[in-house]
């Protein structure tokens, strides 16, 4: 129990899942500044039910999966508008059949999942409209037979826009990831090439305190559905000072691949 931990704290504070300003999956174009630091200490909650047959023992049965994240970001500006951005995330989930926990090794557990390095460049900005690409990979330092990564290195692309009216501001995201995978199970079942679109907007209610929405859908990796995962959230986020913010949010499914409901948490340090 003290080796968990002290693994979950040493995670906390260097790891991490490159997204936008949390609770929002989808990103913003903005940027860290010459020589400046942010660091993401970020938490989801995931839940997910669903009834299913079982064809060896004729019966239906009731699936019900928990989960979560434990992450933390680490930006730092290596010019004005060129940021490093790294994570490292610790993860662990559970599934429960008819009340019993499944002895599948790829559907409970908990580890250190697949680490991500990208940077981020905006390459446009005028008038409160502005452009950036975030090219990425991911280094397969989860173990993939617990399902917590792919077991080999991935790549994507994500590009960006903000266009800016206060007191909203708006963002777009349109990304690719192509995805490799070391187990051939994870080959047969999987596809490759996965897009992501997504729109997410913000805005200032009072001094300091954000509202925030968030709308977007991904292709489905799952060979065997074509019905692709999209998502809804709602979140809040307040300035504690200009240099800590603490954020919260619940994203849910509208539709079945996603999903059904995620609490999401989280605080930033700048400096």
């Amino acid at each position: 129990m003290f080796k968990r931990i002290l693994l979950i704290v040493i995670v906390l504070l260097w790891s991490g899942s490159a997204f936008a300003a949390h609770p929002l999956i989808t990103d913003d174009t903005g940027t860290q500044g010459k020589g400046k630091y942010q660091v993401e200490v970020n938490s989801e909650f995931t839940y997910e039910k669903e009834r299913q047959y079982n064809t060896d023992e004729e019966k239906w049965e009731t699936k019900k999966k928990t989960g979560g994240e434990l992450a933390t970001v680490l930006s730092y500006g290596v010019t004005d508008n060129v940021d490093i951005v790294l994570g490292f995330p610790y993860q662990w989930k559970k599934t429960r059949i008819d009340g019993v926990v499944t002895t599948d090794k790829t559907e409970q557990g908990d580890g250190i999942a697949d680490m991500s390095l990208e940077v981020k460049w905006r390459f446009y900005e005028k008038d409160g409209l502005s452009f950036a690409m975030k090219p990425g990979i991911t280094l397969p330092t989860g173990d993939e037979n617990k399902g917590l990564g792919n077991g080999k290195m991935s790549y994507g692309l994500v590009l960006i826009t903000t266009k800016e009216i206060a007191p909203f501001a708006f963002h777009v995201n349109l990304g690719y990831t192509n995805n490799e995978y070391k187990l051939q199970t994870d080959k047969d079942a999987n596809r490759k090439g996965i897009w992501h679109a997504s729109i997410a907007s913000e805005v200032e209610i009072i001094k300091d305190l954000k509202a925030v929405a968030n709308i977007g859908m991904e292709r489905n990796p799952d060979k065997t559905s074509n019905t692709h995962p999209a998502f809804i959230l709602g979140g809040l986020i307040y300035s504690i000072s200009e240099s800590i913010a603490v954020d919260a949010g619940v994203k849910g499914g509208l539709n079945k691949p996603e999903t059904d409901l995620t609490f999401l948490a989280g605080i930033a340090f700048k400096f």
